[in-house]
This record gives structure tokens, C-alpha cells and sequence, in this order.
């Protein structure tokens, strides 16, 4: 598959593999690290930036893309908008992946009327596409404790200490959950929960199923939803807008029924967002490992009623998504293959960064080694690393990439690469959205009444998030906003009104905002020019 240069670099790879098997690279010390991340890191490129001219975050720095949908306005003519309720709901739920599920759940299991809808089917999220597991605390040389110390550290200390605090406490009790619905996570020989290391993790805490985590959670999930009478789900249904009522307090959404090509009024006593990231938005031209949906709707959606945001300058690059072949540009390999002993080596066949620093670093340090010309360039004039995958088919038994990664193994087999005997092409690729919407613990915005979970959420992960803790994050806050939503059902809604639609769009108008930005995007703009 690769063409003959790219194989001629191969063969330096393959030819440095014994030297580099007994080759140790020091971690960086806190000075390195911070150098680094300055000079080649996305997050640190000034000119990506810009900051905000309108909203409760004026003056606050995020990046081009997400500033052009927060100051523009909608397509939608409000005027003609029908905002009499079509269907009432104790909580809506909006956002059918692990977060919108898990929140719809725990709402009806306290005796909450429940409508979930989404923008794609249910289940077509993110969390499907969460390979390599979820960082929990479950083996008894590990403790919350640890895990709240790398969880801070791998956000350089800027995660809400509270939320974190939440999180890593309430990891075990979200296992034993998923365990009792069904979801069945790789054992050691033992029959304990198999437990495997990450980027800088001071302990192994990641728990897996294979190299498929999110999707067969997500299986148990949806196979459950569709077994409760109290939630009825909306499929193909995105929200358009938040409604508020006279008190500026959430008490519903506009959605856009796709099939239909109409919208529609859903009133609720509670609203949890769970939409997910942004990375469908391409910040500064980079590839994306996100679902077609994340197009940071939340966000927008969100900030227009009212809600603060919280570290919305700061996103995730996952070190290795692929490179080629191009068509699979975007695609992740799992960081477990890293923790496992793989190298990332550049054209030269030289190892230049710890494989288990934290994935900003090795981000950064990939982003480096491409831009002093120790990249290896394919036929587009795109550059890349080599993952060293072949390495750990050498240093354990014959065929254990195969059987510890089937999922990764046959993908590449499809294109006729195999990752046993052939490196793989990597760069970093746009992988989260570490902030968003500033939660308390309970999950609940700056806006009454609106909730939220999973990445659309921010204050967690600081700038940088460690490996698993989003699958952990999307369940525990899933089920604490769906509780909390759920103590709201006896509120008096109130009248349907966009009334903070149009105090923001007078706010634009005073201040001469114009944008050209369609907000919210929906879906990428090629996905739309096909629909």
C-alpha cells in the first residue's frame, strides 16, 4: 500500500528496531515540557485566536471558528417560528450519545417524563469512537486519590478541582452500573476487572472491552433506553434553539425535524445538553477523529441564553491519527498501542519523546519533529511520524496484534496494511474539546433549569485530558445531571419565549457584528452540500 519512497523509509525503521528496543528516553522536566507546549503546540499559536466582542465570555480568548458561530447569527427566522409547546417533557434530553443516554436514564429511574432527542440516530456520537478505554480506579494498589493527582497534573492544574474531585470519586460506583446493565469489561486471569497504563498515569486504571470501549458500552446502553416506557426518543431531531422563559430560565427547545424539514417546540421543566465537542469544526485546518455531528451546537446554543463557558481556548490533539493513506486521515490508533511499548520514530528511524508523556507533549513533540524536517512526507506533501507497531509483534508472542487489537488489525488488513509488519503513518488530529460549558456539580449551567454532560461540559480536564477519563466523565456527570434534572419536574415552565435570542442578536447588531457563519453549523459544510 505505501508507495516505494515511503517503503525505502521503512526499511530505516526496520533497520533501528534492535537498537532502539534497549533505548530509554527520559520523561521532560517541567521546564522542557512547558518550552514545548509554547512552541508547537495548536493551543499556542496566537494567530489561531481571537477574543470574544459580545456574550457573558467578552473578552475571553477562543479560536476563530467557535468565535465566528458564537458572534453570528441564525438562519433560522425566528418570526415564523411556532413556539406553542408540539410536546411537553419533565426533562429534555438533547444528545443521544453516552452522556444523553446515561442522563435520560437516571432522569426516568427517578419518575421523570423524559424525551431524548438527537441529531443523527441514537448512539451516533463520540463515545462510539472512544477505543481505548476508561480510566477508573477499580485495583486495590490504586485509589481516587492518584487519580485525581494525574488528572490535575495531565491539565497542567487548571481543571475545577471540585468537578475532578467528582469525578474520580464517583468512578467506581458508574463501573459497578455498567457492569450490572450488562456491559462486559476485559478480566485479567483472575476474573478481576483487567486494568492497563496510560500517558501519565502514575498507576494502571484503564478498563477496556478489546479495542471497541465506547461502542459496546454504548450497545448495552441503547439496548436499554429502548426497554423503558418513560423516554420517548427523537431521532434525527437537533435543537436549533434553547427557549427560556420570562425569567430567563431554560424551559425547553426549538428542534428541526430533518425528515420532515420542520421545526418544532418541546417544553420541559429541565434541559441537559449533551451534544458533545467541536471537533467537526476543524480548528485551525487540523484533522478530525469526531463524529459528523460535533459542530459545537451545545455551545452556541448554550452562550445565546446566557450560560458562561469555561476554557474554550484549549482542545485536545490526539498524537497518533493517521495519515495514509489519505482517505483514512483522522483515524485514531489507540494510545494503548504507545503504553504498550511502540515507538514513535521519525524518517531518520530516530525515537525524539517518551511515548508515555501526556498526549499534549507528544502532540508537540510530533508537530516539532515535522517542522525541523525530520518528517516523513507523503505523495499529498503531508508529513508524519512512524508509529512502531511491528516492535510489539517482536518483543511478544506471534500474532499479539491481532488478538489484543482485532478491531485496529482488520481496519488496516482492509487496505492491505499490516500493522505486524508494517508501521504506521501518524500526526497529531484534533481529538476533544477540553472545555465548554461551565458546570457545577450537579452538572448545571450559569442558566437555571439547563443542564450539561459529557464533552460539552468544561472545568474538567483543564488543558489537556488524560487518556479514559472521558468515557468516565460522560457516565458520571450523565447520571448527576440526570438526577438533578430530574428534581426540577415540578417546576412551573412558564411561557415559551426566544426572548434571549433576541437580546443577543440586538447586543451583535449594536456593536456592528456581522459573521457569515451559519449558527449552529449543524453538520460539516461537505456533508451538507450532499444532503
Amino acid at each position: 500500500m505505501y508507495p516505494q519512497a515511503m517503503c525505502d523509509l521503512i526499511d530505516i525503521v526496520d533497520g533501528t528496531r534492535g537498537k532502539r528496543k534497549g533505548e530509554a528516553i527520559e520523561r521532560l522536566s517541567a521546564a522542557e515540557l512547558k518550552e514545548l507546549l509554547a512552541r508547537y503546540h495548536p493551543d499556542y499559536r496566537e494567530a489561531a485566536f481571537r477574543n470574544l466582542r459580545v456574550g457573558v465570555n467578552r473578552g475571553d480568548r477562543t479560536t476563530h471558528e467557535i468565535a465566528d458561530l458564537l458572534e453570528a447569527f441564525s438562519d433560522l427566522d425566528h418570526s415564523k417560528i411556532d413556539l406553542r409547546p408540539e410536546y411537553d417533557a419533565d426533562v429534555l434530553v438533547l444528545g443521544g450519545g453516552g452522556a444523553g443516554v446515561t442522563a435520560a436514564l437516571f432522569a426516568e429511574g427517578m419518575g421523570a417524563r423524559v424525551i431524548l432527542a438527537t441529531k443523527l440516530r441514537l448512539g451516533n456520537s463520540n463515545t462510539i469512537m472512544a477505543l481505548g478505554g476508561m480510566q477508573v480506579s477499580v485495583h486495590e494498589s490504586d485509589s481516587p486519590v492518584r487519580h485525581f493527582a494525574d488528572t490535575m497534573a495531565a491539565g497542567k492544574f487548571a481543571g475545577n478541582r471540585k468537578l475532578v474531585k467528582t469525578m474520580v470519586e464517583d468512578g467506581p460506583r458508574i463501573v459497578q452500573w455498567l457492569l450490572d446493565l450488562g456491559v462486559d469489561f476485559d478480566r485479567d486471569g483472575e476474573g478481576n476487572l483487567a486494568v492497563k497504563g496510560g500517558g501519565g498515569l502514575s498507576a494502571p486504571r484503564i478498563i477496556s472491552i478489546g479495542d471497541y470501549t465506547g461502542l459496546n458500552i454504548m450497545k448495552v446502553l441503547k439496548d436499554q433506553i429502548r426497554q423503558v416506557e418513560g423516554i420517548d426518543v427523537f431521532e434525527f431531531s437537533p435543537a436549533v434553539e434553547l427557549t427560556t422563559n420570562e425569567f430567563g430560565e431554560c424551559n425547553g427547545a426549538v428542534l428541526y425535524d430533518l425528515g420532515r424539514k420542520r421545526h418544532f417546540v418541546v417544553r420541559a421543566r429541565a434541559v441537559v445538553l449533551a451534544t458533545g465537542g467541536s471537533g467537526r469544526l476543524h480548528m485551525q485546518g487540523f484533522p478530525t477523529s469526531n463524529n459528523f455531528g460535533a459542530t459545537g451546537d451545545a455551545l452556541i446554543l448554550a452562550y445565546r441564553a446566557g450560560a458562561r463557558l469555561e476554557g474554550i481556548d484549549s482542545f485536545q490533539y490526539h498524537p497518533t491519527g493517521i495519515m495514509f493513506p489519505e482517505h483514512m486521515v483522522g483515524v485514531l490508533v489507540t494510545e494503548a498501542i504507545r503504553s504498550l511499548g511502540a515507538h514513535l520514530v521519525n524518517a531518520r528511524g530516530e525515537r525524539f519523546v517518551n511515548e508515555l508523556e501526556t498526549r499534549d507533549a507528544c502532540a508537540a513533540a510530533i508537530i516539532r519533529e515535522c517542522e525541523r524536517g525530520n518528517g516523513v512526507r507523503i505523495p499529498s506533501g503531508a508529513t508524519g511520524v512512524w508509529l512502531d507497531t511491528p516492535l510489539l509483534e517482536e518483543t511478544r508472542e506471534k500474532g499479539f496484534l491481532k488478538g489484543r487489537f482485532p478491531s485496529l488489525f482488520r481496519h488496516f488488513m482492509r487496505v492491505r496494511l499490516d500493522i505486524s509488519k508494517q508501521p504506521l503513518l501518524v500526526y497529531p488530529t484534533l481529538h476533544y474539546q477540553n472545555g465548554g460549558i461551565l458546570i457545577d456539580e450537579k452538572g448545571e449551567t450559569t442558566v437555571k433549569n439547563l443542564f450539561t454532560a459529557g464533552e460539552a461540559a468544561g472545568g474538567i480536564h483543564g488543558r489537556n485530558r488524560a487518556m479514559g477519563n472521558s468515557l468516565l466523565d460522560i457516565f458520571v456527570f450523565g447520571r448527576r445531571a440526570g438526577l438533578a434534572a430530574a428534581k426540577r419536574k415540578y417546576n412551573e415552565p412558564g411561557n415559551v419565549t426566544l426572548n434571549h435570542v433576541h437580546r443577543y442578536y440586538d447586543r451583535l447588531k449594536a456593536l456592528r457584528i456581522s459573521s457569515t457563519a451559519k449558527s449552529p453549523t449543524l453538520f460539516p459544510e461537505f456533508i451538507v452540500n450532499k444532503l
